[in-house]
């Protein structure tokens, strides 16, 4: 085990097969952020040791991985299209709350001025495409059921 820079490196038993596994944690969250395998040793039975070079390694990838999943997150809960509906071009913006117990989303127009021209609330699950954009817009910004 290892532990610096904020992170845990842990050598673990890899419960799918024989081998050995690595598991990534940061500081003060409960589950590994990143388990990748990890090698054996000469032996063939028990893990290679983990040294400095590797842990460096590991917690490159291991921020890395968090920082790409975090990307993720945010481009999947905001999301925008720009589209051309009565001769404007509007910025329509779905953001997404996923609370726990009464998740939402709101829509938004936006003209080319930055002017908000509607906002309404919607569904979390509100699928934010250019048709539905151009029809919301052209719509007069009708509320969706």
């Amino acid at each position: 085990m290892w532990r610096s820079d904020g992170w845990t490196a842990q050598v673990i038993k890899n419960e799918d097969d024989d081998g050995w596994a690595v598991a990534m944690t940061k500081d003060g969250e409960p589950e590994p952020a990143l388990v990748g395998p990890w090698t054996m040793g000469r032996d063939k039975k028990n893990p290679k040791p983990l040294d400095g070079n590797a842990f460096n390694t590991l917690v490159k990838t291991a921020r890395e991985f968090v920082r790409r999943s975090e990307q993720q997150l945010h481009a999947a809960l905001h999301q925008s299209i720009t589209v051309t509906a009565q001769s404007a071009r509007v910025t329509v913006r779905l953001d997404i709350v996923p609370d726990e117990d009464n998740p939402y989303a709101t829509l938004s127009a936006k003209d080319d001025a930055g002017e908000l021209q509607a906002e309404l609330r919607v569904a979390p699950s509100f699928k934010l495409n250019r048709a539905s954009a151009v029809a919301w817009v052209e719509g007069g910004f009708a509320r969706l059921t």
